[in-house]
């Protein structure tokens, strides 16, 4: 199972936008996806049509270990199965951190979670982390429960001020508690092609980090504001978007990268 971070401690960087269009993507390829929530704000549960405030049960109660992850399990619209936030998970970090091996909470949670699915037979191909937009305890969570992790950029000076601080993050998270941790790359967000500042940011991330910038970046659109508004992702409301077509290449190119590409072209007749 594949177990993708999308993270960047600055907020309004599109990481939700990010992992609720990945996952509906590669739904729409045939792969089993499952996306998991570890914002307080629950800003992707809301956007999958979920209302927050309503839900009994959520990922705050798996980490703490007061319900197995099946319990909380949602089933969405757009295909994804979602581990959905409430705001109670704002209160997750702090009880978290008088226990012994917080960092693996997720990542427990996560193994019991694809072996009770497994034995009804459809396992998960790939996991999808909302990270919160901060380097704590659930960041840490969500980072060494990963194989990977995408860093969603606005393409804008400010913006990158704090990719350093996370991969430091990342390189102490390898040394602790997760060796196999690696960075996919950059994922341009809000792109606009029309402004040589984008592309000048664009240029000097990729030579002050050395890290891969993916293409094609994904465009400014209204329609991702609208998309949330009813619940669905962009791939739903806006199917032929730019936006929507840029995330369908991206999770093309993920899953044809991974080890699972092959079962899952095979299971969907490509």
């Amino acid at each position: 199972m594949m177990c993708i971070a999308v993270a960047n401690q600055k907020g309004g960087v599109a990481k939700t936008t990010t992992v609720t269009s990945l996952g509906t993507a590669m739904s729409e390829l045939g792969y089993r996806v499952l996306l998991v929530d570890l914002d307080p704000q629950a800003c992707m549960t809301f956007s999958l049509g979920l209302d927050p405030d309503s839900l009994e049960l959520s990922v705050h109660d798996v980490l703490l270990g007061q319900v197995s992850p099946s319990m909380v399990l949602q089933k969405t619209e757009d295909g994804p199965d979602l581990l959905p936030a409430t705001i109670d998970l704002a209160g997750a970090e702090a009880m978290l951190l008088t226990r012994t091996g917080r960092e693996y909470a997720l990542r427990n949670a996560l193994d019991d979670l694809q072996e009770a699915v497994a034995d009804d037979g459809e396992p998960y191909d790939v996991v999808l982390l909302d990270c919160p937009p901060s380097l704590g305890v659930l960041t840490i969570n969500g980072l060494t429960a990963a194989t990977e992790v995408l860093i969603p950029l606005q393409c804008e000076t400010l913006s990158h001020r704090g990719v350093g601080q996370l991969l430091d993050t990342i390189a102490d998270v390898r040394k602790m508690t997760n060796r196999k941790l690696k960075v996919r790359g950059i994922l341009p967000t809000m792109f606009d092609a029309r402004t040589t500042h984008a592309r000048d940011v664009l240029d000097d991330v990729a030579m002050r980090y050395k890290l891969p910038v993916l293409d094609p970046p994904i465009a400014r659109s209204i329609r991702f504001a609208e998309a949330p508004a009813a619940g669905r992702s962009i791939m739903r409301t806006a199917r032929r978007a730019k936006g929507a077509e840029a995330y369908r290449i991206h999770a093309r190119e993920i899953m044809e990268s991974s080890g699972i590409a092959a079962k899952g072209d095979e299971r969907v007749g490509k």
